[in-house]
């Protein structure tokens, strides 16, 4: 993660703390996403002139408060000097079995479409601090996500046991990381926008920017929560494993299809609506 891409610490977006968090946690929600126990961490840590060594101690005990919370050694790394603050994590998870471990590539047609939590935090907080929408207490929940994501270890680890058949966490937008996994599986993914959960103040946020709430909620990055792909015969049961596994739940958005591999995102209408996430370029 690198300060003026992913995080200002000026201006009250974050503090060392918050980036330390946020740097293992985006890195924790890959493995969550595979279904995999979280293992060792290691921190590339690139300090600019002027970034001193309290604000480095800062960021690294934020990162060190989630790996005590998530199970997670940071077993070592590198500091060297860079242009802006830059925080990378390589982390390594591990399974008793191969067959333990999900990948994008598995959905099938008659698969539902799921999603842990709720949507749009990333995108509020993202509103607000560049000042397009006015702060406000309906906003405090999304922005206090937003600055400590939760990587969804356990219930990655949860629905992978339930026997989800794809997963991939959500960091780039629900509308560009379902289309990882109809494209790796070769499937069609139909997703209904006004099925989606929404975090508390994507409704308040999305009104004063005049988009319908489902528009935020589908293409902020950095929610950190998962899609899976679940037979229906396994819905029951992929459910319970969530709500048993933690604090959220796993809400039904839509259904695998054959068809052109990617995903179909509708309105309450049916019509086909055209969004993207975040899409990387070089």
């Amino acid at each position: 993660m690198v300060e003026g891409v992913h995080f200002r610490l000026s201006e009250g977006w974050a503090t060392p703390a918050e980036v330390g968090h946020r740097a293992l946690a985006g890195a924790l929600s890959d493995l969550a996403a595979m279904g995999a126990q979280a293992g060792e961490a290691y921190l590339l840590l690139g300090l600019p002139a002027g970034f001193d060594e309290g604000a480095a101690l800062e960021l690294v005990r934020g990162a060190n408060a989630l790996a005590a919370q998530t199970g997670t050694t940071i077993a070592g790394g590198d500091v060297v000097s860079a242009p802006v603050l830059t925080v990378a994590f390589t982390v390594v998870g591990w399974a008793q079995s191969e067959q333990e471990l999900i990948g994008r590539d598995g959905a099938r047609p008659g698969d539902l479409v799921g999603v842990t939590g709720a949507l749009g935090a990333a995108g509020v907080a993202l509103a607000v601090l560049e000042g397009r929408v006015t702060e406000t207490a309906g906003t405090e929940a999304a922005m206090a996500r937003a600055r400590r994501p939760v990587p969804r270890l356990l219930e990655g680890r949860a629905l992978a046991a339930a026997g989800a058949h794809a997963m991939i966490d959500l960091s780039d937008g629900l509308a560009s990381d379902a289309a990882h996994i109809g494209r790796a599986g070769g499937v069609a993914l139909r997703v209904e926008l006004e099925a989606l959960p929404l975090q508390e103040g994507v409704a308040l946020v999305s009104a004063e920017l005049g988009i319908p709430p489902w528009q935020l909620a589908a293409s902020s990055g950095e929610d950190y929560e998962l899609c899976v792909c679940v037979s229906a015969q396994d819905a029951e049961r992929a459910q319970q494993a969530v709500a048993a596994a933690g604090e959220v739940s796993l809400t039904w958005v839509g259904r695998v299809e054959e068809g052109a591999p990617g995903v179909a995102l509708t309105d309450a209408a049916g019509e086909v609506v055209s969004l993207a996430g975040f899409e990387h370029r070089w």
